[in-house]
């Protein structure tokens, strides 16, 4: 059996970990809770000073940090911006994360910042596009690279194949790997209706190194991934029918607005932690 990507590159899974987020700088160093690794988007530590850097060493000298963008723009029409993938490959380095991470979408337009990850085309012209990107990034930074897949609420015009068969495509041409957002795999298969666990089949597994987990608010005739919620039942369910083909894989519990205690956020990835450690029972 050929090996994984995450067995090429010596990557070992780390357990359930969370997003280091400002409301928690204080109290998180000091936790004595259960907790595998943490999470940063880098855009909030590429100027380092003051609480932010202090929360993040303390934090650093505990748990593995890994760095997750939203800023790269890795399939937008702009160059990639220079001074950008050079601050980011410092913070990778300064932390010493084993991969960081980013979306597969684009992000800013035009030199402007549209604060949304809008999805790419499903076509081949796409494929060829994002490719030497993200070749091109691997190799500034020197550490292993991730894509995620994003929620998304309209399809892209020009699309010639389905979305499993792009974010194949993408990953196995530039060799990177794949962050594997489970939610986002429901939020779309309800959206856009199709079986999640079809889609799931239909992806490249052996290059999963990550997942994500979070939730989302329902409406009428949409499901919205918000980040903002506890991970819901079928989620949890999507989620281990993953591990059952993947085996155990680092697991992070997104969550961004609407932010609760850090005591309900960790007793969400003490969920994640159990079902970790059943299927590699």
């Amino acid at each position: 059996m050929s090996q994984s990507y995450a067995q090429r590159h010596g990557l070992t899974p780390l357990g359930a970990g969370i997003g280091l987020r400002r409301g928690f700088y204080e109290a998180l160093p000091r936790t004595e809770r259960a907790l595998d690794w943490l999470e940063i988007i880098p855009e909030n530590f590429l100027t380092l000073g003051g609480r932010s850097q202090r929360a993040l060493d303390a934090c650093a000298e505990r748990w593995t940090v890994l760095p997750h963008g939203v800023g790269l723009n890795i399939g937008g029409p702009d160059p990639l911006d220079e001074d950008y993938v050079t601050r980011l490959g410092a913070l990778v380095r300064r932390v010493d994360a084993p991969f960081f991470s980013d979306h597969l979408c684009y992000s800013r337009l035009g030199g402007i910042h549209l604060h949304d990850l809008l999805p790419l085309p499903f076509n081949e012209e796409a494929v060829e596009y994002v490719v030497p990107r993200v070749r091109e990034v691997m190799a500034r930074v020197g550490r292993p690279f991730l894509l995620e897949n994003p929620s998304y609420y309209a399809r892209m015009p020009g699309g010639t194949l389905e979305e499993a068969a792009f974010l194949r495509h993408v990953v196995e041409q530039a060799d990177c790997g794949l962050l594997l957002d489970v939610n986002n795999i429901y939020v779309n298969a309800q959206n856009h209706g199709y079986d999640p666990r079809a889609f799931v089949d239909a992806l490249p597994l052996e290059r999963v190194v990550q997942i994500h987990l979070a939730g989302h608010e329902r409406y009428p005739d949409v499901i919205i991934d918000t980040h903002g919620a506890p991970v819901c039942d079928e989620v949890w369910s999507l989620y281990r029918y993953v591990l059952e083909r993947t085996g155990p894989v680092s697991t992070l519990i997104e969550w961004d607005q609407d932010i609760p205690s850090m005591e309900a956020v960790l007793d969400q990835a003490d969920q994640a932690r159990a079902v970790l450690r059943e299927v590699a029972r």
